[in-house]
């Protein structure tokens, strides 16, 4: 009986390419020093901010943290892997992995796993600085179940916004319009502020809106209040946004 030693090239299975990709994604993001500030640094100086000043200024100091949150959720989520993906589309990475078994799908797949999986570490250095400083949420077991679900689902979605804007445009269009909508929504999305802030008639429209249920969502599990609608919210759209960047994307500029 003879062995067979001719070389036989395979793909890896989906799977384990997707868990490669975001693999490669998270270490590239952890070397970028702007990103870090921008998903670190930025959130978690808020953060001590707001827990010591907050009171003199009239933020509600019990659900801040929450708020925070979904603020580092946003910047991750959206304005970094907008940018980051729109620079690589110019600099001709993603043509380069036209010819690897990489398709379309797992980009989106490998991108969505590194930016959840990087999201992830900020909730807990987040929740960890607000734990130092004195801070204690209140929630029951199934509110935090909703809160990690829907955190989850809101990535995602970010995420699915961030490359239909990188997959249509040009890096430098993508660097301007994200920031700017980064700003836009940080400041009147219901990220940082609650909805009742807002007037009336704009906030049913904020609580429909992907990153007002967000921050809903996690006020709503500090504070102990939080339901179920947020989370639905944020179904539907993180697989809205999904299926729109599966068809809008394309690897070259």
């Amino acid at each position: 009986m003879s062995l067979d030693l001719s070389p036989a090239p395979a793909a890896a299975p989906r799977a384990r390419r997707i868990v490669n990709h975001a693999r490669i994604e998270v270490a590239m993001l952890v070397r970028n020093g702007e990103q870090l500030i921008l998903n670190l640094v930025i959130p978690v100086g808020l953060l001590v901010g707001g827990l010591l000043f907050g009171g003199r200024l009239g933020l509600e100091v019990a659900t801040f943290p929450a708020s925070v949150m979904a603020l580092a959720l946003w910047s991750t989520g959206f304005t970094s892997l907008a940018i980051n993906t729109g620079f690589e589309r110019r600099q001709g990475i993603l043509e380069r992995l036209v010819a690897t078994p990489l398709s379309k799908a797992d980009l989106i797949a490998g991108k969505a796993l590194a930016t959840a999986s990087v999201a992830a570490g900020q909730l807990v250095l987040l929740g960890v600085v607000a734990g130092l400083l004195g801070w204690r949420p209140a929630p029951t077991w199934p509110q935090t179940l909703a809160a990690l679900t829907g955190a989850a689902l809101a990535v995602m979605a970010f995420a699915g916004l961030a490359l239909t804007l990188a997959g249509r445009l040009r890096a430098e269009a993508v660097l301007g319009l994200a920031n700017l909508v980064y700003i836009v929504v940080a400041a009147g999305g219901a990220v940082v502020l609650p909805v009742s802030a807002y007037p009336a008639v704009v906030q049913p429209m904020l609580r429909l809106l992907p990153f007002g249920a967000l921050g809903e969502l996690l006020r709503g599990w500090a504070g102990g209040t939080a339901s179920g609608w947020p989370v639905l919210v944020l179904a539907a759209w993180a697989a809205l946004c999904l299926l729109l960047a599966r068809k809008a994307f394309r690897w070259m500029s």
